[in-house]
């Protein structure tokens, strides 16, 4: 049981989602250590025809130059970024597991 502004729950509190770490492994590939601990691996170019603000990602040179801020990843000085829980749901399991760029 947990409160959270007066409120009373009866299951545990969920943790947010975060980035821990990630690494460019290919064209508009990445490999994004998660909180959870498990690393998946996110193709971004799935993600530009659903997401027009991702678009400068196509950008080679853009894409690569990504920051974590507070468990998101972000671009461009933090006007692009991308949710964490929509990173990890349109993601995909990885097997082996490699030395990643850190937050």
């Amino acid at each position: 049981m947990f409160e959270v502004n007066g409120i009373l729950y009866a299951d545990e509190p969920s943790r947010e989602l975060e980035v821990r770490s990630a690494r460019v492994t290919g064209d508009h590939i990445m490999l994004v250590m998660f909180s959870t601990g498990e690393t998946r691996l996110c193709d971004f170019t799935e993600m530009y025809d659903d997401v027009p603000a991702f678009s400068p990602l196509r950008d080679e040179k853009t894409f690569e130059d990504f920051r974590i801020d507070h468990g998101i990843l972000t671009w461009c000085d933090g006007d692009i970024d991308i949710s964490p829980t929509y990173l990890y749901e349109h993601s995909y399991e990885y097997a082996a597991y490699g030395e990643l760029v850190s937050a």
